[in-house]
C-alpha cells in the first residue's frame, strides 16, 4: 500500500534500526515506547489489522519472532507482553498489522 508507513519501512523507504528482518518480517524500536523495551513486529505483506489475516502461519511467524526477540534481551526470564490492537476501540493507531512486545518493567493488568 503506497501511503502506509508500515510498508515503507518493510520496504526500506524509511530507515529504521531493525531488531531482526527475514522475508516475511521486520522488527524495529517503537517511536513511542510504553516499556524500557518496546519493539514492534510486523509483516512485509501489507495486511491492515488482525480482522484481515487470511494466513494463520502469519500471526504464528510474528509471534515467533516476538518470543525470540524478548529471549534475545533476556526477557524470557522476567516477563514480556504482546500485544495487537484491533480497531479503534482497540487503540490501532497504523492501519498495518503489528504486534507489541513490551518488556523490562512489571506490566500491570487489567491494561486499560
Amino acid at each position: 500500500m503506497d501511503d502506509c508507513i508500515f510498508c515503507k519501512i518493510a520496504g526500506g523507504q524509511i530507515p529504521v534500526t531493525k531488531l531482526f528482518e527475514d522475508d516475511h518480517a521486520v522488527a524495529f524500536p517503537d517511536l513511542n515506547p510504553q516499556a524500557p523495551f518496546h519493539a514492534l513486529v510486523i509483516p512485509k505483506l501489507h495486511v491492515a489489522s488482525l480482522n484481515d489475516v487470511r494466513d494463520p502461519m502469519m500471526l504464528g511467524r510474528l509471534y515467533g519472532l516476538a518470543g525470540q526477540l524478548a529471549r534475545s534481551k533476556g526477557f524470557d526470564v522476567t516477563g514480556y507482553r504482546t500485544v495487537i490492537n484491533t480497531g479503534p476501540h482497540g487503540q490501532q493507531t497504523v492501519l498495518h498489522l503489528h504486534l507489541h512486545v513490551l518488556a523490562g518493567r512489571q506490566m500491570t493488568w487489567p491494561p486499560g
